[in-house]
């Protein structure tokens, strides 16, 4: 492995272990030339996916950029690093294990859409914002409908309707004490 600070050829393996569930293996690398320290992951790629983009170019699957683009829509959301890590093999396993030497990108939004759809909604309406290039609130709210139990919820509940009361009198009815 090449060290990225020094260019380096001959680095050592200081550490390792399985990640990902076992799906991956950590290796915690140093460069004997400059010292410098870094982490890579080995992972099983069943074979090679050729994404068909939407102008008809085709490029190699890239899982970083798979990953980059959940991350993206899961900024600032509370969701569980290893839920992120499961959805991001998940989609890349189904992919490689499809049997197609090519997949277009609308087919790999749609399972991000999915998968994003069972993790976060908020992150599920950004990505899809993006993805499906929305270009006015209609769109959004098209979407909402979508979520769920299919009802948007206002943005503010309205204050519920309140009888008013009678106004008292000095006399009491009969038969109350």
């Amino acid at each position: 492995m090449r060290c990225p600070y020094c260019g380096g050829s001959e680095t050592q393996v200081k550490d390792s272990r399985p990640s990902e569930d076992g799906a991956a293996i950590r290796r915690r690398r140093v460069c004997p030339d400059c010292a410098g320290r870094f982490t890579t992951f080995e992972r099983v790629q069943l074979r090679e996916v050729v994404v068909l983009k939407r102008s008809g170019k085709r490029v190699p699957f890239d899982r970083d950029k798979l990953q980059r683009s959940i991350d993206v829509a899961l900024r600032k959301r509370a969701v569980d690093p290893e839920r992120i890590e499961r959805l991001v093999s998940g989609i890349t396993r189904q992919l490689e294990s499809a049997g197609e030497p090519e997949v277009t990108s609308e087919a790999i939004g749609e399972l991000v859409m999915a998968g994003l759809k069972g993790l976060d909604d908020v992150a599920y309406v950004r990505f899809a914002s993006v993805y499906k290039n929305f270009r006015e609130a209609k769109d959004f709210e098209d979407l909402l409908g979508t979520l769920s139990d299919g009802t948007l919820m206002p943005a503010v509940a309205p204050e519920p309707e309140v009888e008013p009361e009678p106004e008292a009198s000095g006399r009491r009815r009969a038969g109350r004490s």
